[in-house]
């Protein structure tokens, strides 16, 4: 594996979302040597449909604001190493070593931006129909389906603005919901119910989906019966695991496996910070993980600034 020249970085960013393009922008304002590594740009905000939350912005859709952020990366001319990505931390010494699946990296401060991704189902069919019907990504899919009958899996909020999304394309949504209520935002709660292309279905799971080279239908179980819906689309958005395998194993995790941090974005291992919906901030939402990820590249300039 190559070592970066045995370069050492003043940071290594993680991520290239909203929390680590953010802390990128400070970084560079800051005139401090550092790269960021990530799979992609744009993060979670790719998959986002209408953003109109978002300061600036009345309207936005997530792909039109995920230019404007690669847009604001070139005018800063960030070093980005894309299509790569970090498999392991670790801490010797005052370094900290970033194992990437292509290099080897070696900072004074790193910040973990990596965010979340989709989490499955684990049910019959899943893994058959990706691709062929079944989806994660309603901003990314939901044009394949105009006309055309779909079921979502999620009464939260990614589940309900994937509604919102089908209904303006779909000929009916089927919205599926395990628990007795849906649990997304009021507002957006008022919009599903007042359609009438969706059918809201509570106290009811996927057992699994059928078809023969595509998808034709998902099996519900509701509190009294098992049946099967016809649709050509299943859409799963039952939440998001954060990418939080990489960090070391002495960085300190809440229950759901997100990085614990201070209200300086410092973890419980100096020199490494965490922003974003990687952490156990509360309220994952594109503003908060850009508010973060600036926090992280300021805290990490001022240790740095100590430590000289």
């Amino acid at each position: 594996m190559a070592v970066e020249e045995k370069k050492i970085f003043d940071l290594i960013i993680i991520g290239a979302g909203p929390a680590g393009i953010t802390a990128s922008i400070y970084a560079a304002r800051k005139k401090m040597d550092f790269i960021t590594i990530s799979k992609d740009v744009g993060g979670q905000t790719v998959w986002t449909g209408d953003i109109e939350n978002y300061t600036g912005y009345q309207f936005i859709t997530g792909p039109e604001l995920t230019a404007k952020f690669e847009e604001h990366l070139r005018n800063y001319g960030i070093p980005l190493k894309q299509d790569e990505e970090a498999v392991k931390i670790f801490k010797q010494d005052n370094l900290i070593e970033v194992q990437t699946d292509k290099a080897q990296y070696q900072a004074r401060t790193v910040i973990i931006a990596s965010g979340k991704r989709v989490k499955e189902l684990g049910i019959p069919g899943e893994q058959e129909f990706k691709n062929r019907g079944l989806t994660y990504c309603a901003t990314c899919d939901g044009p394949l389906f105009a006309n055309k009958k779909v079921a979502i899996v999620g009464g939260g909020n990614s589940g309900l603005e994937a509604a919102l999304q089908l209904i303006k394309i779909a000929s009916h949504v089927y919205l599926v919901q395990r628990g007795s209520e849906l649990t997304g935002d009021p507002i957006m709660q008022e919009k599903i119910y007042a359609s009438d292309k969706v059918t809201v279905q509570t106290n009811t799971r996927p057992t699994a989906v059928l078809g023969d080279k595509v998808v034709s239908g998902i099996r519900l179980k509701g509190p009294e019966d098992e049946k099967e819906v016809g649709v050509e689309g299943v859409f799963i958005e039952i939440g998001l695991i954060p990418n939080s395998e990489s960090a070391p194993e002495e960085i300190a995790k809440n229950q759901w496996s997100e990085i614990k941090v201070d209200n300086r974005n410092q973890t419980n291992i100096p020199g490494i910070y965490a922003a974003g919906d990687v952490t156990d901030v509360p309220e994952k939402q594109i503003i908060i993980a850009a508010g973060e990820g600036a926090k992280a590249a300021l805290s990490a300039f001022r240790y740095l600034a100590q430590k000289k």
